[in-house]
């Protein structure tokens, strides 16, 4: 199909305004016209009776009338008067005296016929308008003396031509068409100035489709349609930003999921890996014992104490990947409230005292009486004892720690540290995966999950907080964490 040409928005508006615009130019010209037209004819009757009334008072006051008649000759060279015809006739001789022009009638019997005589006659001044045979209309007067001797009669043509006298006076269409063109420049640049946004939308709409999106509206006229504009282009840019934003977070939350349905699917196979171990040894030593009734009963106690000791990391390894899956999957909703991270602490080490459960390391702290943090007393005290745990079973050392290194506005960061062996920094960025092990046979043998430091990673994240960690100048470990002060 063939598609029309279209025309642009500037010349649809163009078009339109420019005619109006000549439409009112041509009303100014018509009127000036019929006010020329009305102006001139006027002047011709005017001067007429003036002719008239100048001849009769000559008559009156015995004046020679022929060289009025001859100023009358020369004056009918001006333009109004080139076709205009004065008659002077005396009633009682019923001669025609004078004239000037073309006189119609030379008898005063054949013009006494005529109506604006007979009105004169009657009332001293006759009018008339009639056409003669061409269909031209003539003005007629008559004007007779006081005494009735004398009748003056003059005539022109009523409709004076305009059109030449106009022809004559270059101004006049040099002023007409001056008008033409400022309205018609006035047009353009109006048309030019209303269109510019248009224009401007259209190209941006036009960049836009191609991926090459502006800010920059500076261009926009400072007026209403301006306004509209910049704001049509902000609204698409932000609506442009959202969409971005929008898919760069959708992205991201594809990643996060397909890295959380990585991570359970690695948990998931780690788990199995580590529960083959206890579940088999438990299996090996209950068989053992069945399968020998006669075991004495030293034997048969040592397995069952063996037995009872997988049980035992069987079941801490459940409690640990519940722990951390819950941390996981239910961090939004943990309850937060007021916890007093002195008194956790406090609870700890003496628990830690009194059980002798830290064996040969010591553990002290140094944190303020009113260290109040935003969190979950259970997680805060399971935080600290998987930190112990982790330096007891694996440090090697004699001494660990816990104390507040900088308090900010909204955070305490705390450190908590060992002196023993540390790690090889090859290791130090994979110590909070799961199952992570530097030693599997010793983590295995003290009866290590692999868990700990994961779950103490998870419950930092869950509580609003970070954590790092880094060999100590000299030895040992520090784990650098914050946690959110309560406000």
């Amino acid at each position: 199909m063939v598609s029309k040409r279209r025309f642009s928005y500037r010349w649809r508006l163009f078009i339109p305004m420019t005619g109006i615009l000549w439409a009112i130019v041509a009303v100014l010209v018509i009127y000036q016209y019929k006010r020329e037209v009305n102006y001139r004819t006027e002047a011709l009757k005017s001067q007429l009776d003036v002719i008239s009334k100048r001849l009769i008072d000559a008559y009156d006051r015995n004046i020679d009338m022929r060289q009025f008649m001859n100023f009358v000759n020369t004056y009918f060279d001006n333009e109004l008067l080139s076709e205009a015809s004065v008659c002077v006739y005396d009633s009682q001789t019923g001669r025609l005296e004078y004239s000037a022009g073309l006189p119609v009638l030379h008898d005063f019997s054949e013009a006494a016929l005529r109506p604006e005589f007979n009105e004169a006659a009657e009332s001293g001044v006759g009018e008339t308008l009639s056409e003669d045979k061409d269909g031209t209309l003539f003005y007629y007067k008559a004007l007779k003396s006081d005494d009735g001797k004398i009748y003056v009669h003059t005539f022109a043509p009523y409709t004076v031509g305009i059109t030449d006298a106009i022809a004559t006076e270059p101004d006049f269409w040099l002023i007409i068409a001056t008008m033409i063109i400022i309205v018609t420049f006035l047009g353009y640049l109006s048309t030019s100035y209303l269109t510019r946004n248009v224009t401007l939308l259209r190209d941006f709409a036009n960049k836009a489709a191609e991926g090459k999106v502006e800010a920059d509206t500076s261009r926009f006229p400072h007026d209403e349609l301006g306004d509209i504009s910049r704001q049509i282009v902000k609204l698409y840019i932000e609506k442009d930003e959202a969409v971005e934003r929008s898919e760069r977070e959708h992205q991201i939350a594809l990643h996060a999921i397909e890295d959380k349905a990585r991570t359970k699917k690695q948990l998931t196979n780690n788990i199995n890996h580590e529960l083959k171990t206890p579940i088999g040894v438990i299996k090996g030593y209950i068989d053992t014992i069945m399968s020998n009734p006669d075991m004495d009963e030293d034997t048969r106690n040592r397995f069952m104490t063996r037995t009872q000791e997988n049980v035992e990391r069987l079941c801490s390894l459940l409690n640990d990947v519940s722990e951390i899956t819950h941390l996981e999957d239910g961090a939004g909703n943990i309850p937060l409230t007021e916890v007093d991270f002195h008194d956790i602490v406090f609870t700890i080490e003496s628990d830690l005292r009194a059980t002798g459960i830290a064996g040969n390391m010591k553990f002290t702290y140094d944190l303020p009486f009113d260290c109040t943090v935003k969190g979950n007393a259970g997680l805060l005290s399971g935080l600290v004892s998987n930190l112990i745990k982790n330096a007891v079973q694996h440090s090697r050392g004699t001494e660990m720690g816990l104390r507040m290194v900088v308090e900010s506005e909204k955070y305490y960061t705390f450190s908590f540290y060992d002196n023993g062996t540390g790690v090889d920094a090859e290791h130090l960025p994979h110590l909070f995966e799961r199952f992570y092990r530097i030693d599997a046979g010793r983590s295995r043998k003290v009866g290590g999950t692999g868990l700990g430091l994961p779950i103490v990673k998870s419950t930092v994240e869950a509580l609003g907080g970070s954590i790092s960690v880094h060999n100590r100048t000299g030895c040992g470990l520090e784990f650098v964490f914050t946690l959110k002060k309560w406000n």
